[in-house]
């Protein structure tokens, strides 16, 4: 019984790392190394991500700095940036890559706002359907006589407080995501 409310607490708390991860990737105006987390490098054969060939840093609030270990794969992380989604041309200057983020218009940030709304929904509905999971557990296991009348209702309590815990938490995700996107 309380084996199955960890469990559920732990996917939950999942749900909402998940959640920051996918917002880290969202483009700000600022810059954020997190944003070349997806890109991927065909690095002798094998598909590798930048952070592994080369130091990411900021170096200014809208520039991000890519310096290869390598300086032969410079070529190779300049294409995998321009062949990737994130729509910023990279400047190669030899030694360095430098990825400067342009502002964001009005109409761009609005857009973000939706996508970052839809996201944070995404996460929610995962934490309802994680609460749904628990409970159909919880009411095999009384149907299976493994727990009283009273222990449900204790675990639908439980359940139900972490659910809406988490659905808050994941709001205000959101909320602050939405901030840091309209800040000029």
């Amino acid at each position: 019984m309380k084996a199955t409310i960890n469990n559920a607490k732990e996917k939950m708390t999942k749900s909402l790392a998940n959640l920051d991860k996918e917002f880290g990737a969202i483009r700000a105006g600022r810059a954020n190394p997190a944003i070349l987390d997806k890109v991927q490098v065909d690095y002798y054969g094998s598909p590798t991500p930048v952070a592994q060939l080369a130091s990411i840093s900021v170096s200014e609030a809208r520039i991000l700095v890519i310096q290869p270990w390598d300086k032969s794969c410079l070529k190779l992380i300049e294409k995998a940036i321009q062949a990737s989604d994130i729509g910023i041309n990279p400047t190669n200057d030899g030694s360095v890559l430098r990825l400067t983020f342009p502002q964001l218009t009005e109409e761009r940030r609005k857009e973000l706002c939706k996508s970052v709304k839809k996201i944070g929904e995404d996460a929610k509905v995962a934490i309802r359907s994680i609460r749904r999971d628990t409970m159909d557990k919880l009411k095999a296991m009384k149907k299976n006589s493994e727990i009283t009348e009273d222990d449900l209702k204790d675990c639908e309590k439980k359940v139900q407080d972490l659910t809406d815990k988490y659905c808050a938490d994941a709001d205000k995700t959101v909320t602050a995501k939405e901030k840091e996107i309209m800040t000029v």
